[in-house]
């Protein structure tokens, strides 16, 4: 497994793609309301990502139809954006990727549209907490495999389950680069495998389940599920290793 180090100035240049990338999520999330749909909020959103001189990474990006994924309610991850109107309580996933100058920027995140249950809003909390423990704890010299142990039982203290065949990667000249990073611990021992280290860039994403962590692909051959048929969650940030821990790029 080759995981790129990358140059502090290669890093700068990541900044910029995320930093365009959580604009857009910025812009997108104060935006998203009853009544709109998923094509509006995505031509929003690529019609922003192009202003700033970059391009919408997902476009085209294996066959996937547009540049942001949005994912409604039960579908956890991949939506594509289409017609549906969002209605008061639903909540909806933003994915984006960006591409400038050649350097690749990637986030994510999950909002309740207008009145949302508490469950709900427990959901997306656990998603968002999730991500932000497991960058609170990253240091150089542990094992990705530590840091998926850390991603999953901070999800199960919360009662909940992590989607499986799925997960976070590295990022950098391509938008997913090594090494893939699970939300759970494959096999049982979390002290092998590859050492994070500094210049290491890559996404942390946990997608989150409430019964069942199967995942299911729908017939448009994009949008996953999970086999519970239940709400799903999801945030993301590309992080760099440096100084020894790990820097979140994909802020405004």
């Amino acid at each position: 497994m080759a995981i790129a180090l990358r140059k502090p100035k290669d890093i700068e240049k990541l900044r910029i793609s995320n930093r365009i990338v959580a604009e857009t999520l910025q812009l997108l999330s104060s935006k998203a309301e009853a009544g709109m749909t998923l094509a509006e909020l995505n031509a929003m959103g690529e019609e922003y990502i192009k202003s700033q001189g970059s391009r919408p990474a997902f476009k085209g990006l294996y066959g996937f139809p547009a540049g942001v994924c949005t994912s409604v309610n039960q579908v956890i991850i991949h939506g594509i954006p289409n017609n549906y109107k969002l209605k008061d309580g639903d909540i909806v996933g933003f994915d984006i990727g960006v591409e400038k100058d050649g350097w690749f920027g990637d986030a994510a995140v999950t909002v309740g549209i207008g009145n949302i249950s508490k469950a709900n809003q427990e959901l997306i909390d656990c998603s968002r907490d999730t991500l932000y423990h497991a960058i609170n704890n990253i240091k150089a010299g542990m094992r990705f495999k530590e840091l998926s142990l850390i991603l999953e039982e901070f999800i199960h203290s919360k009662g909940y389950i992590p989607l499986r065949n799925f997960c976070g990667h590295g990022i950098g000249r391509k938008p997913h680069e090594e090494p893939e990073i699970p939300n759970y611990l494959e096999g049982t021992n979390s002290k092998q495998g590859p050492k994070i280290k500094n210049g290491m860039v890559f996404c942390l994403e946990p997608m989150i389940c409430q019964k069942s962590g199967i995942s299911k692909i729908l017939e448009d051959k994009w949008s996953v599920v999970s086999e519970d048929g239940l709400f799903g969650s999801h945030y993301e940030h590309t992080v760099a290793i440096i100084n020894n821990k790990a820097e979140i790029l994909s802020v405004v």
